[in-house]
């Protein structure tokens, strides 16, 4: 066996999705909806992000939830009298869509009593994870399956271990939104060896303008570096805290630059977004959409 496939990590099967949040943006529609069941036509944001992770070989799911968010957990079972409804009326594409959440992964819930920050829902986790790798994936951000990055992510991880995250080129007036990362070349476009990580930093003291953004691999040792992690930025336990200590200690962390289509969907300007550029995709929608949609940009002032 060649040395490079002996030191191979054993590639994760686990990923952690941290939806605890209010999405204060969205009120008062999230008085009553979790912000990650609020649709993209006609499929909720958490259903896209659940197939992103299968697909990349992401079976095993965990949601990090709180109290009033058990509809994000109901989502993903099955539903008997709907879909006896639905097969007596011979209705087989909506049956298999609404089978098709339950058939995806294998969903199970960590509860967040507190909201302390992403680092504090990341450590949540770690009775269901181990010491294993996992994948974190943000519950409101949105990568659209055309450009998928977490198999990229995987097999970076695989192969030199540590930490993997992905990184965006954003304008500097926004860096003090990110946790943002000092790079170094690795040889190939799309794969950066990050030097150094700052959570939030004003932009005149931005080592650069490539952020942090909502795809973590990690390794299982990061839960023991949270529990020692004091709060930071905004008070919260802040997982680019922890990632910078275990850069400080000798962890490899490299960043996957991201180049495709991404949404916020905790924003409700790119919340929009998603669901128009994704409404035009659509085989069944798109088409008329379209012509409807040039017609009304037409009429604007």
């Amino acid at each position: 066996m060649p040395a490079e496939t002996q030191n191979r990590a054993p590639r994760t099967v686990k990923a952690v999705i941290p939806a605890a949040g209010l999405g204060t943006r969205f009120l008062p529609a999230t008085k009553a909806v979790p912000k990650e069941l609020l649709p993209i036509v006609d499929r909720p944001v958490l259903q896209y992000i659940v197939e992103e992770a299968a697909a990349a070989g992401l079976t095993d799911v965990l949601l990090v939830t709180r109290r009033g968010k058990y509809a994000m957990v109901d989502y993903f079972d099955r539903a008997p009298e709907l879909e006896a409804a639905l097969s007596a009326k011979g209705d087989e594409e909506r049956l298999a869509a609404v089978r098709r959440p339950s058939e995806l992964a294998d969903i199970s819930t960590s509860r967040q009593s507190v909201a302390r920050g992403l680092g504090h829902a990341v450590l949540c986790a770690s009775a269901h994870v181990g010491l294993e790798a996992f994948a974190v994936m943000l519950g409101d951000d949105l990568i659209d399956a055309s450009t998928p990055v977490l198999p990229t992510m995987l097999e970076i991880q695989a192969e030199h271990g540590g930490i993997v995250v992905l990184l965006a080129d954003v304008p500097k007036e926004v860096v003090n939104r990110y946790g943002i990362a000092s790079v170094e070349s690795t040889g190939r476009a799309d794969v950066v060896r990050i030097t150094g990580l700052v959570e939030k930093p004003e932009p005149s003291e931005a080592p650069s303008t490539l952020a942090v953004i909502g795809r973590y691999v990690l390794p299982g040792e990061i839960f023991a570096v949270l529990r020692d992690t004091r709060p930071g930025a905004g008070g919260e336990v802040q997982l680019t805290d922890a990632m910078a200590a275990m850069l400080d200690a000798g962890t490899p962390v490299h960043g996957v630059v991201f180049g495709g289509r991404r949404y916020d969907t905790g924003d409700r300007g790119d919340y929009l977004k998603a669901v128009v550029e994704m409404a035009c995709d659509r085989e069944d929608l798109g088409p008329a959409f379209r012509d409807w949609l040039k017609d009304f940009v037409r009429t604007l002032p």
